[in-house]
């Protein structure tokens, strides 16, 4: 019993924390809608995510973690290149309102987050076609059935690593 109340201030303080971080991608969002592809920002942006990605697997909150790896993986590699800008910043806008709405719904009590993952799969493909339209993460049939897109077409599939980074998925509710 002592495990568990420790588990559950643990998930508390984590909660919290989360709160904290996702402000801070959200100012770093908003410093790269004033200025595009500010190499702070991006740093600032990179560096909050992996540690709610590092918290989070602490914890065993799995779809969290998950989640916020696969944006960090597709955000990694657009701090080189111009690609945060414009539809690029729409689309991490949106998966930022999809992390808030995950760290809300996360039960207080077990840590579990049951939510399909359709939306989250989609955001992430918008963010990557945003970021490199050559390399979106799948095509709209395999993103509707939720999975691995094995399609030969080069517009249709990204690098090994990040589509199947971004198309698997911790938890299904059907």
């Amino acid at each position: 019993m002592a495990n568990d109340a420790l588990h559950n201030s643990a998930l508390q303080e984590f909660l919290i924390d989360a709160q904290v971080l996702l402000t801070k991608a959200e100012e770093c969002l908003l410093h790269l809608q004033l200025i595009d592809n500010d190499p702070d920002a991006c740093h600032c942006l990179n560096d909050t995510l992996a540690t709610l990605v590092e918290r989070a697997q602490t914890l065993g909150l799995v779809e969290v973690a998950a989640y916020s790896q696969q944006l960090q993986a597709l955000l990694e590699p657009a701090q080189a290149q111009p690609a945060l800008q414009g539809e690029a910043l729409q689309a991490l806008e949106s998966c930022l309102t999809l992390l808030a709405w995950q760290l809300e719904l996360i039960d207080p009590h077990t840590g579990r987050l049951s939510l399909d993952t359709e939306e989250q799969v989609q955001l992430l493909d918008t963010l990557a076609t945003a970021l490199s339209p050559q390399t979106a993460l799948a095509c709209t049939s395999c993103i509707e059935t939720q999975h691995l897109c094995e399609h030969s077409e080069p517009s249709m599939t990204a690098p090994a690593t990040a589509h199947a980074c971004a198309l698997s998925s911790p938890t299904r509710v059907n």
